[in-house]
């Protein structure tokens, strides 16, 4: 049953809308990211229990980093999309956000699989909870460089937190490094252009009202040719062979930098709070961490996820209850 239809940036981009903006529970001076700002905020504020939200570049992904909701984001064509405003027929994907990596499996097993509507919505088993013998499981660890700054805030939890409890539990560390031999970020404009084949009506009009900056990346995309789309398709399917090539060595991985690189891959991740950061005089803000995994494998995926939840203590935190909003 429908509880309720939650707010999201203009035409799937950020956190700003018709309406205002769409806060962040820790703090509601900020903005909750987007595009799925309404479902990360109602779900940490506690408003519901879960809610779905769809992602083409990072919109489960980022808005649960903000909010510090656990965001699954399934492989591509795992969910039908049947329903949802198409932004990038190739890239678009619906998943769950919730307060607990279990939760997401829950919500998961009730809307994956292929419906006859939506033709990319494919069925492949989906098996919770899975067995897992971590003394077997190979995780990757993407390396990113932190800077030497004292003025870098203080983390309540180290970044480095899931791959350090993974191999508490047994699991063997493995440093990898993301495919870069590939634009990445220029095939991102396959997003835009497909945005603009979608919403060319509006261009034609010339109506930008209310769009965010949408109007003038919809007129730049229509530049564009089509030998140019066609040779970002080869590309991408190129880094796709080589995100395979990857993960065939592996079970998993923990990164915060591969939400390119796995939109246009169409690899599953779930964003998992790991604990608090306090910068200054600001209110303290949820810190994360993200474990990617093989198409198709949310179960071990989830699984793993619950695990280093249980090592965790983030579940017991609640976001403080601003005196000034509510008198507003």
């Amino acid at each position: 049953m429908l509880v309720a239809k939650l707010s999201l940036g203009a035409l799937a981009m950020g956190d700003q809308w018709f309406g205002g903006m769409t806060r962040a529970p820790w703090d509601v001076a900020r903005g909750s990211s987007g595009s799925s700002a309404g479902s990360a905020s109602a779900v940490a504020a506690g408003l519901v229990p879960f809610a779905l939200g769809s992602e083409t570049l990072g919109s489960i992904v980022s808005p649960s980093r903000r909010c510090g909701t656990v965001g699954l984001r399934p492989t591509f064509g795992r969910v039908s999309r049947a329903g949802c405003m198409p932004l990038s027929w190739t890239m678009d994907k619906i998943g769950p956000i919730c307060r607990s990596a279990q939760d997401t499996m829950l919500v998961l097993a009730a809307i994956h699989g292929a419906d006859g509507i939506d033709r990319t919505a494919v069925d492949r088993p989906l098996e919770w909870p899975p067995s897992i013998d971590f003394a077997s499981l190979k995780v990757g660890v993407v390396r990113t460089r932190r800077r030497d700054d004292d003025s870098e805030p203080r983390a309540l939890r180290d970044e480095g937190a899931i791959a350090a409890i993974l191999e508490d539990l047994g699991a063997t560390l493995i440093e990898i490094e993301l495919p870069e031999e590939l634009p990445v970020w220029a095939m991102v404009h396959l997003l835009e252009i497909e945005a603009a084949a979608m919403f060319h009506e509006l261009t034609e009009r010339g109506d930008d009202e209310g769009l965010n900056a949408w109007g003038g990346i919809f007129r730049a995309a229509r530049f564009t040719s089509a030998v140019e789309y066609v040779q970002m398709m080869r590309a991408r399917s190129r880094l796709q062979t080589r995100m395979e090539t990857l993960m065939s060595t592996v079970d998993l991985y923990v990164s915060q930098t591969d939400v390119g690189h796995t939109n246009l891959t169409g690899h599953p991740s779930i964003v998992l709070p790991t604990g608090l950061r306090a910068r200054g005089d600001e209110r303290p803000m949820p810190t994360t961490e993200t474990l990617t995994g093989r198409l198709f494998d949310e179960a071990r995926l989830v699984a793993v996820a619950h695990a280093v939840e249980r090592k965790l203590d983030f579940r017991r935190l609640r976001p403080p209850l601003d005196e000034q909003l509510v008198a507003e």
